[in-house]
């Protein structure tokens, strides 16, 4: 059954903050995980809805917002536009802190890494959606909507098969702007059709079909010269799935090794940076109505992943957190792995949010971009100094408290390291005080899970950085409502030498276990626009490795406390895939310590040996729990995880000591 909450009726019940919500519409209400209680907060109930949005362009808080002047205006002068979003909050109406995930290229993320369970078909309902249930158990009420458009359709569901249920937001369209688009892609074997869209999404289509003017260029390289490719030897073909994005086929075949850039004109714009107000506005309604007969909340967060983090960046850049009334939407956020914070992007005229720049491609689509750091910095180009947060703060002056987390891939494919150095990666720039910067040293872009090298050249990184993610959402909870401190700051800096450059990481990593470091990392790509000309790049610098190959400084994880072996952010490209000297994009590399010192020695590996590190297993389980115990201490691991640590830990030594020492493959990493 549908009802409608407008803003009329809301102002009975509470005074209605000023803002852009017009009306809320619930759609669906039944529990959620029937059947299952979560601690103190009992039972949880799911609520999907449509919320209705009226922009006002001529308002200061919308002033950032691309083309939002060039899109269609109601009689009053409003760009109007809605949303769907989903709400997972205890049955009981009692205040709870409310948790916002940023979806994913229109997934539910939060879940899977947190709760350790991705809702089937993108909709929580059951109790193994739940996951082990930490988020409900610890109190938060999480509500998820739809912010981008470029999520390319599913396949057809089998029969019997519920289809997923990805959120997607219609945005505004600023009609009659034309303007080039650059689609750069790559293949990893050979085939004849490419898709030429970003990763998982879509693309602006050229605004005359099938347009005979429109470029296919290759290059070998970002920085080579580009060729052009015959307009005769090449064709537009149809999306695969109806809705999907376009396909181009070439005579001969699209090859690996090759970068491929297909530029024409496109029209009409989407106005993306209405998603992320819309964001900004569900939030201050929810910050301020009771809704449902549940009283408003005692606190509101924010919470994204990669892409999703970076989008909460923009949002900060862009003064989007700060409501038409001048207040913060949220009072603290936690951006988990967005790089170098995601200060670009999101909100530009062709903008293409699943876009972004990788070692080997997409550097026309800028990610991040000056200012990076949250305290004052210096950019020696331009001469202009300013902060992500120059427009963050609310009409009374106040901040909202940052939590942002990388792991080492990102210092080697995201550009991580400037949201704490000047440009040049010269000097430091210490975090402004309401923030915390944490480097989650040896992990990669995600938890591993692949017992695969392919496409790459070694196994994947086992480090579990989802451990310290869990404590962090909690101290940022008890941060912004208690005011008690989080952990202090802790990630790579040059001052204490644990920041490095290339140079200095490949003269230093250990030699001889069968591990060659890239060349090179991303160095940011400096850009004025989507698409632009490019510049001098941002300097970037990584970790530096210490007699292990294992990174120094930042959060010292378990597995890099009571090592097993040598964890790194990257991973080399397999030479059949293309690019063999480009990293992947999200993974590290994971090679054990021998177990013995005669192995060791017969391998020629450096590294001492298990045997030679812990006497027994027993001896490991000590060095675990130890480590374990002393993150407790810290503030970065939660008591209800040593258990689930030790268990990983001594899990992956037993695999280790019962391989086959021939035995090349991946197999051992997790159990099966």
């Amino acid at each position: 059954m549908r009802r409608t909450l407008t803003a009329l009726a809301a102002m009975a019940l509470v005074s209605a903050a000023q803002g852009a919500v017009e009306r809320i519409e619930v759609v669906e209400r039944v529990p959620f995980a029937p059947g299952v209680t979560f601690g103190e907060y009992g039972a949880y109930e799911k609520i999907r809805g449509i919320a209705y949005y009226a922009l006002d362009p001529r308002a200061a808080a919308n002033a950032f917002i691309v083309d939002l002047k060039r899109a269609p205006r109601d009689k009053k002068g409003r760009v109007l536009f809605s949303s769907e979003f989903v709400l997972l909050r205890p049955s009981g109406a009692q205040p709870t802190t409310l948790l916002y995930d940023v979806n994913n290229r229109g997934n539910i993320a939060i879940l899977g890494q947190v709760n350790g369970r991705s809702p089937a078909y993108n909709d929580p309902t059951t109790a193994a959606d739940a996951g082990d249930g930490f988020l409900m158990r610890h109190g938060f009420s999480l509500l998820f909507s739809a912010w981008t458009w470029d999520v390319a359709p599913s396949a057809p569901p089998a029969a019997g098969t519920p289809a997923p249920r990805p959120l997607v937001f219609v945005p505004p369209v600023a009609k009659g702007v034309k303007g080039k688009v650059q689609n750069e892609f790559t293949v990893n074997a050979p085939t004849d059709v490419a898709t030429y869209a970003g990763m998982r999404g879509l693309t602006y289509e050229p605004a005359t079909s099938n347009d005979p003017h429109a470029q296919l260029t290759a290059r070998a390289r970002p920085d080579d010269k580009r060729r052009p490719i015959p307009r005769s030897a090449w064709r537009f073909v149809e999306p695969e799935l109806k809705g999907g994005p376009g396909r181009v086929q070439l005579e001969g075949g699209f090859q690996p090794d090759t970068i491929y850039e297909l530029t024409y004109v496109a029209k009409d714009p989407y106005v993306t940076g209405a998603g992320l107000a819309g964001i900004r506005d569900l939030l201050s309604w929810f910050r301020d109505h009771p809704f449902e007969n549940a009283p408003a909340p005692r606190n509101v967060l924010m919470f994204g992943i990669s892409q999703s983090g970076r989008v909460i960046g923009r949002m900060l850049h862009d003064g989007l957190n700060v409501d038409e009334g001048g207040r913060l939407a949220f009072s603290g956020a936690y951006l988990q792995v967005p790089g170098a914070g995601g200060s670009a992007g999101f909100n530009s005229r062709f903008a293409q949010p699943t876009r972004h720049p990788s070692m080997m491609e997409e550097h026309d689509y800028p990610a991040d971009a000056f200012p990076f750091t949250s305290a004052p910095s210096r950019d020696p180009v331009t001469g202009v100094t300013a902060s992500t947060l120059d427009k963050a703060r609310d009409k009374q002056g106040k901040l909202p408290k940052l939590i942002v987390a990388n792991t080492s891939t990102e210092f080697w494919n995201r550009g991580a390291s400037l949201i704490a150095t000047t440009p040049d990666g010269e000097r430091d720039v210490a975090p402004a005080d309401n923030v915390r910067i944490y480097g989650f040293m040896g992990a990669q872009h995600y938890v591993g899970r692949s017992s695969k090298r392919a496409p790459f050249t070694a196994c994947v990184s086992t480090s579990d950085h989802y451990l310290p993610m869990r404590a962090l959402i909690v101290a940022l909870d008890d941060w912004t409502v208690n005011g008690k401190q989080p952990p202090a700051s802790a990630y790579p800096q040059l001052a204490d030498g644990t920041l490095t450059t290339v140079a200095d990481y490949r003269a230093i990593f250990p030699k001889g276990f069968g591990l060659t470091p890239p060349a090179q990392n991303l160095r940011e790509p400096r850009l004025g626009g989507v698409p632009s000309k490019h510049g001098d790049d941002y300097e970037t610098r990584v970790p530096t490795p210490d007699a292990d190959g294992n990174d120094k400084g930042g959060v010292r994880l378990v597995e890099l406390q009571a090592p097993l072996g040598t964890h790194t952010g990257w991973n080399l490209r397999a030479p059949d895939t293309g690019f063999a000297w480009a990293t992947s994009r999200f993974d590290g590399s994971f090679v054990p310590f021998a177990r013995t010192e005669a192995e060791r020695v017969a391998a020629g590996d450096p590294r001492p040996s298990l045997e030679e590190r812990y006497a027994t297993r027993d001896a490991y389980v000590a060095a675990v729990r130890t480590a374990a115990e002393r993150q407790v201490a810290a503030g970065l691991l939660l008591a209800e995880d040593v258990e689930r640590t030790l268990k990983e830990n001594v899990g992956l030594y037993d695999r280790i000591l019962a391989r086959d020492s021939a035995d090349q493959s991946c197999n051992y990493l997790y159990a099966q």
